[in-house]
C-alpha cells in the first residue's frame, strides 16, 4: 500500500481530533472559575439549563445537554445533595421526573455570571472569529442530530 492510501489516517487529517482536543483544553480553562463555586463542568451546564427554566424533565434535561441518563444520573445526585436541585415524579405522568432548581441553586447563579467574561479572557480569539466558530460548531451540532438514536 502506498503512503497515499493511509493520508485518511493521519491525525492532522482528522476533524473530530483537533474538535476533541479544543473541548478538553476549554473545559480545563473552566477548571479553576469552576472549582471556587464548587462545581464540575458538567454540573455547571445543568446548571445553566435549570437557570433558564427552573424545572425540567430529566429525559429533555440530557437531550438538551447532549448526554445519557448514565451520565445525567450521577450530575443530578450531585446537584441533589449539595442542594441545588430537588427531583420529583411529575404528578401528570409518574413516569416522567422533574429536576428542579432550588433557591441555594438560584443563588449560585450570581457566583457563576462572571465565569463566561472570565473564560473569555482566556481565551485568545478575536470575537468574530469566536463568533463564527460558535455558529459552525452549531450548525455541525444540528447535523449530527443524536437525538433521535438515544430515543
Amino acid at each position: 500500500m502506498s503512503e497515499q492510501h493511509y493520508e485518511q489516517l493521519k491525525l492532522e487529517n482528522q476533524l473530530c481530533f483537533p474538535l476533541y482536543a479544543c473541548s478538553r483544553e476549554v473545559i480545563k480553562k473552566y477548571r479553576p472559575y469552576l472549582d471556587e463555586i464548587g462545581l464540575t463542568y458538567t454540573q455547571y451546564v445543568a446548571m445553566m439549563v435549570f437557570w433558564e427554566e427552573d424545572a425540567i424533565s430529566v429525559k429533555e434535561l440530557g437531550r438538551r445537554l447532549y448526554l445519557d441518563s448514565g451520565t445525567l444520573t450521577p450530575v443530578l445526585k450531585s446537584l441533589e445533595q449539595k442542594g441545588y436541585i430537588t427531583r420529583r415524579r411529575s404528578a401528570e405522568d409518574e413516569r416522567v421526573l422533574i429536576a428542579a432548581l432550588t433557591s441555594e441553586g438560584r443563588a449560585l447563579q450570581d457566583a457563576a455570571a462572571k465565569i463566561p467574561q472570565q473564560i473569555g479572557g482566556c481565551i485568545p480569539m478575536q470575537p468574530e472569529d469566536a463568533f463564527l466558530l460558535h455558529k459552525l460548531l452549531y450548525k455541525l451540532l444540528h447535523s449530527i442530530e443524536p437525538h433521535a438514536e438515544r430515543e
